[in-house]
């Protein structure tokens, strides 16, 4: 009640606008700027446009409701998210880190910049985050940490105004698997992004917020990733304390383990499986891939591609482990391969694929266009490597082949995550929040592990019930 009287007490107070003054604008010569290979004769280009400023009320000056007054000591930040109790405490310290809240100041050698406030120039310096507020102390931010909240044009649609209708909320949690109190696990399809990007709208992060929060008042959050192109499982945390744990888990880098003996052997138990369809076969049918990535920049200094690090200590690199099983003989020049990372890096099965055993996956035209346009598909006689004898063709009956498969032209990637092991989260929760070594007894029944198997998608399918019936 105080902190609401005390609210719109300051809300109630004027606040400024205004920029600051930019220099007095300089006589410059003509330049000559190329544009498409023409050149011509234009104006020098201008500096940055100021930014506009917001000022908060007066530092009032005494302790703030919900703050601890045992000190009785208020710092800038605790000011400012205090202020805007709407905005999320990251935006507020990253306005820090960067330099942008300013404070009032009476030392003009001390100042950074000036502003026109009450027909005066007032003096500006930087301030942070851990400085003391005086009372009546002015603290200046830029306008756009209270458009923070806002959506842009081009930003992944959050849950606040994206707004699924019946039909599609009935899609999305048919792709659910298992839920607890704690995860969500979906079995994503092909061609559905993971996490928005500027022109993603339609990312499975926004819609599980959107459509995937049931009774909570928060939508899940994703805890690993899943390329566009990919289909499978994806596990989604719903609490802060599953979230964190699960992060944790699918860290390459675990620290210290717990004292529970039970969850360090589920953690220790924790993988993926991915099948893939692959051209050629490799020449050992298992083996263990261990080949470092590097991240490297086309020549349009836009485009990222993950390449293996050429171990010369020039570039980072990442390390990367995958196991790997052929699942049956190369059948008309392809293989069914299964893949267990042991790393998570981006595109790691992807490039260990293509790179390190020679046989891209289909679909695969970032890291396999080469091996694509060679490929011939589908041949009608094909013979089986190990006997020497030809298969005998049968297409089997009904088969609906669709856009995607390998009787495509252009095959959609044949990558998909089938089976996700990890510890029970809803039941070591409580006793890693407590840090406590023994279970209850309400919850040593439960399992330690959960086991999660997804179907294949459509053109997977096709393609796995083609091939299959060459094999009589």
């Amino acid at each position: 009640m105080q902190k609401n009287k005390l609210g719109h007490h300051l809300l109630s107070l004027a606040r400024y606008y205004s920029r600051v003054a930019p220099p007095p604008p300089a006589y410059a010569d003509p330049v000559i700027r190329v544009s498409n290979n023409v050149a011509y004769l234009g104006s020098p280009k201008q500096g940055p446009k100021p930014r506009q400023l917001l000022s908060l009320p007066p530092f009032p000056g005494h302790h703030l409701p919900g703050k601890n007054s045992a000190t009785g000591r208020v710092t800038a930040i605790s000011w400012l998210k205090y202020y805007f109790d709407e905005i999320s405490d990251s935006a507020i310290q990253s306005h820090f880190n960067k330099g942008l809240v300013k404070i009032e100041s009476s030392n003009p050698n001390a100042a950074y910049s000036f502003i026109e406030r009450d027909g005066q120039m007032k003096s500006l310096r930087k301030i942070k985050h851990n400085e003391v507020m005086e009372v009546g102390a002015r603290v200046w931010v830029p306008v756009s940490i209270a458009e923070t909240r806002v959506s842009r044009r081009f930003d992944c649609i959050p849950s606040g105004t994206l707004h699924p209708n019946a039909d599609e909320i009935d899609y999305l949690r048919r792709l659910v698997k298992y839920k607890d109190y704690a995860i969500l696990v979906l079995n994503k399809p092909p061609k559905l992004p993971v996490k928005g990007s500027l022109p993603v709208h339609n990312s499975m992060d926004a819609l599980a917020a959107a459509a995937l929060s049931y009774d909570y008042d928060e939508g899940p959050k994703l805890v690993h990733r899943l390329d566009r192109e990919s289909s499978g499982l994806l596990l989604l945390g719903r609490t802060k304390e599953s979230i964190s744990h699960l992060h944790w888990l699918f860290n390459d880098i675990n620290p210290a383990k717990s004292s529970c003996k039970a969850w360090n052997d589920a953690c220790d138990a924790k993988f993926q499986r991915f099948w893939a369809l692959v051209i050629g076969t490799p020449k050992e049918n298992e083996g263990l891939i261990r080949s470092p990535l590097s991240k490297i920049l086309l020549d349009d200094g836009k485009t990222e591609r993950v390449i293996l690090a050429q171990n010369v200590g020039l570039e980072p690199s990442q390390e990367a482990v995958t196991e790997y099983r052929v699942l049956g003989p190369m059948i008309n020049g392809c293989s069914w391969v299964e893949l267990r990372p042991l790393t998570s890096r981006k595109h790691q099965l992807r490039v260990h694929c293509a790179e390190a055993l020679g046989t891209p996956i289909v679909g695969d035209y970032k890291y396999g266009w080469f091996v694509h346009r060679k490929w011939k598909q589908m041949p009608r006689v094909d013979i089986e490597p190990r006997t020497g004898k030809p298969y005998k063709l049968r297409r089997p009956e009904g088969l609906d082949v669709q856009k995607g498969s390998v009787l495509s032209k252009v095959p959609l990637l044949h990558l998909h995550c089938r089976e996700l092991v990890l510890p029970n989260i809803a039941k070591f929760l409580p006793l890693l929040s407590n840090n406590a070594e023994t279970l209850s007894p309400g919850l040593s029944g439960k399992p330690d592990l959960l086991r999660f198997v997804a179907s294949m998608p459509k053109h997977m399918k096709i393609s796995w019930n083609l091939m299959s019936s060459y094999l009589v």
